[in-house]
């Protein structure tokens, strides 16, 4: 965040922007209370010395019973102020990682492929340290606003010499914290580029550790994932190293101020310059002028974090579509679902891919794209689709382009198979009926040749499975995709690569349900390379690219 509070926070959170008005409101109170005190302290000590008809404690009976409400209200406040920051810190967290999912999901395709990592890395370890940031360096700011010119005026009001020391020695710690900040700029972005690095590498080695292990190749990546993780440490280290360093010299520069007030009281005191009691107070409140910003830069280190994963953040959601507008699109009428492809072509990094493609498939019918690697057959897919939208040439479904549908209503319609499938953290039947409820599970699972891995399972279906599948192997997994293909009754089924892990009993069952699919009227489209799924297809269309 370039400002000290980035508006879009306030912009993108309902709970940031009420919490904002509670601070202010609660640092106010803080304030007032704290110049109370100083004057109560102040003048109960002058009068206990100077006085001697009030020397005894119950004389100030009044003042200290002041002084008592004083510190139970900066009590309060301090506890209402960690309480709010606290609650408003989590409900900001979980309104900015909902907003940044919601803008995930409406970038292109090819983006949101790009940025996983980074984006798994912020919405999980990156916005949670913003609560460091909302909980203790927002308040902290608000009280460095308004403590400093409260306490300087109401030194003022006793001695105006203490007051002009105050005033001329306070910018020197922003000065000194903008220095900092400068000698620490770029920082906490590089520790972020650290820890995504080091977690997109430890997913990627957990999701292909069974293979691994298969291969005996397990020990292998230990030395890289040793390295980025020291690498992180070392980050890690070198800003605790500068946060300790900037909150010395921020506390002798305090120090030093305080002790120039002290001194100059002291002597004016020596001289009968000014009187005992105008020289507590100046000396009981000079402190209390620079702890806001000695605070300040004390949380100031620990919200960086925060605030460069909210950066991220920030730059997906103002990069994403405000409004995909799903819901406003066209539902074609018919039972059947032609899909007409005309002259499609799409820009990827080294040129077109797919490039003029041209295609009729009819429902009722096994069509099987097909091409060499990098043609564009699974971007083809994303487009008809709708996940891919910057292309050119036509597609269209029942007549209406895929960009004027409903793409709720579309994707209602749709059993997508992708390479990778999704699976979640949940037992076998979760994960097999996840694209909903299913028509036939059992000869689902038969006709992709799950069955057998049901019978070698205790539980059966209520299996349990980890993260994306952890639990199965590479072709397991895809059996069970294809079981939830299957099980589907939609009209329309978008298979990529379907029979890559299977073997060739499995494939010949798999391909013989999808000609049934078809020959019962649904849209089939395979992109595959094998003879075996070429052999079986109604049609097959070439995908070729341009560069």
């Amino acid at each position: 965040m370039s400002a000290p509070i980035d508006p879009r926070l306030w912009r993108y959170s309902k709970s940031a922007r009420g919490y904002l008005a509670a601070s202010v409101a609660i640092s106010m109170v803080n304030v007032a209370a704290t110049v109370v005190a100083g004057i109560l302290i102040g003048t109960v000590l002058a009068g206990l010395i100077t006085d001697p008809q009030r020397r005894s404690i119950w004389a100030w009976q009044p003042e200290l019973i002041l002084l008592a409400a004083a510190f139970v209200i900066r009590v309060v406040a301090a506890w209402l102020q960690a309480r709010l920051g606290q609650r408003a810190a989590a409900r900001t967290v979980a309104e900015l990682n909902v907003d940044l999912l919601c803008a995930a999901g409406r970038l292109p395709t090819r983006e949101l492929d790009t940025r996983r990592a980074e984006l798994e890395t912020v919405a999980t370890v990156g916005t949670a340290a913003l609560r460091p940031y909302l909980a203790g360096y927002v308040p902290a700011l608000f009280l460095a606003l308004l403590a400093p010119p409260v306490v300087v005026i109401a030194i003022a009001w006793q001695d105006l010499i203490s007051a002009a020391i105050v005033a001329a020695t306070l910018p020197l710690i922003p000065i000194f914290m903008v220095l900092i900040g400068l000698l620490t700029r770029g920082r906490s972005q590089r520790t972020l580029a650290a820890m995504t690095q080091l977690s997109a590498m430890t997913l990627d080695l957990l999701a292909g550790l069974p293979t691994l292990v298969a291969l005996g190749r397990e020990r292998e990546p230990r030395r890289r994932v040793r390295d980025l993780a020291m690498s992180h440490a070392r980050r890690a280290m070198s800003a605790l190293r500068v946060a300790f360093l900037s909150s010395m010299v921020l506390e002798l520069l305090a120090t030093l101020s305080v002790a120039l007030v002290a001194v100059g009281i002291g002597l004016r005191l020596v001289f009968g310059e000014m009187t005992l009691h105008a020289g507590l107070i100046a000396l009981i409140l000079a402190p209390e002028a620079y702890l806001p910003l000695r605070i300040v830069g004390e949380k100031f280190h620990a919200a960086q974090d925060g605030t460069a994963a909210a950066e991220k953040a920030f730059e997906t959601l103002d990069a994403a579509p405000v409004n995909d507008a799903r819901s406003k699109g066209l539902r074609p009428n018919g039972a059947s679902m032609n899909i007409e492809i005309e002259s499609l072509s799409v820009a990827g990094r080294d040129g077109w891919a797919p490039y003029q493609l041209s295609a009729s498939i009819p429902s009722g019918a096994l069509t099987v794209l097909t091409g060499l690697n990098g043609a564009g057959k699974s971007t083809a897919l994303r487009v008809l689709l709708g996940l891919e939208r910057s292309y050119s040439g036509r597609v269209s479904v029942c007549g209406v382009e895929v960009g004027a549908l409903d793409l709720d209503w579309w994707w209602q319609q749709v059993a997508w198979l992708p390479q990778r499938p999704m699976l979640l953290p949940d037992t076998l039947r979760a994960n097999a009926e996840l694209a909903g409820r299913s028509v036939d599970l059992e000869a689902a699972s038969r006709a992709a040749g799950f069955h057998t891995v049901l019978d070698e399972l205790p539980q059966g279906w209520n299996t349990r499975v980890g993260h994306d599948g952890v639990g199965l192997s590479v072709g397991q997994r895809q059996r069970l995709a294809l079981t939830r293909t299957l099980a589907t009754s939609k009209p329309v089924l978008l298979l990529d690569e379907p029979t890559a892990h299977l073997d060739e009993t499995t494939e010949a069952a798999v391909l013989a349900s999808l000609q049934q699919r078809a020959f019962s009227g649904a849209t089939v489209i395979v992109v595959a390379h094998r003879p075996q799924v070429l052999a079986a297809a109604d049609q097959v269309v070439t995908v070729g690219s341009s560069s």
